[in-house]
């Protein structure tokens, strides 16, 4: 007996699905086979490369002695506590408001990066950063440190500052933590002058 045509182009389709399964199987098959060693380490607990607490979309107020002192916005907040030393980490860009006892702002800071040592209560602050103090004068760098501690602000990098009718720059600063008091080392700048 003769089978139909639309019989063996069904046989013949069913058989050639069969064949190519097999050849996906043995080649995915043969894909899995290799070095148990290529494989990554399991994460080890105890590992100070990982962040303990990590946050996004941070808007939040921190108190000193009980009173409120500081405002800090920022896309992202990693604590590393095991690390040595432990510090807080907002790599993705901060936004900080220092305030006074009455709560007005007495500084606005703004920075692509920034590093908090609480040890130490030292702020690294890094890239394209942007500082307005009381008098409205702005200040501008790449890289800033803020000793809580002492209530200094300092950087040996280049740094321009623009008053009302003048702009200095120079390398190295120094000042107070409220920027009322500053000094600028190696200046340069452009001043106006009374006729």
């Amino acid at each position: 007996m003769r089978l139909p045509e639309f019989v063996k182009i069904k046989q013949f389709a069913y058989s050639t699905t069969i064949a190519l399964t097999a050849i996906v199987v043995l080649i995915f098959h043969a894909s899995c086979q290799g070095d148990a060693e290529s494989v990554a380490p399991a994460v080890d607990g105890s590992s100070d490369s990982l962040a303990i607490m990590s946050t996004y979309d941070v808007k939040t107020l921190i108190s000193d002695s009980g009173r409120i002192s500081y405002r800090i916005d920022a896309a992202e907040w990693l604590v590393f506590n095991k690390r040595n030393p432990p510090y807080w980490a907002f790599e993705k860009g901060v936004y900080l408001e220092k305030y006074d006892r009455a709560m007005n702002v007495e500084a606005t800071i703004k920075c692509d990066t920034a590093y908090y040592f609480n040890e130490q209560k030292l702020w690294k602050l890094i890239g394209n950063v942007d500082i307005r103090n009381l008098k409205n004068e702005k200040f501008f760098t790449d890289l800033l440190y803020w000793n809580q501690e002492e209530k200094i602000i300092y950087s040996d990098a280049h740094i321009k500052i623009e008053q009302e009718n003048q702009v200095t720059e120079g390398y190295g600063f120094s000042s107070n933590q409220d920027l009322s008091a500053w000094h600028i080392k190696n200046t340069k700048g452009i001043y106006a002058i009374e006729e």
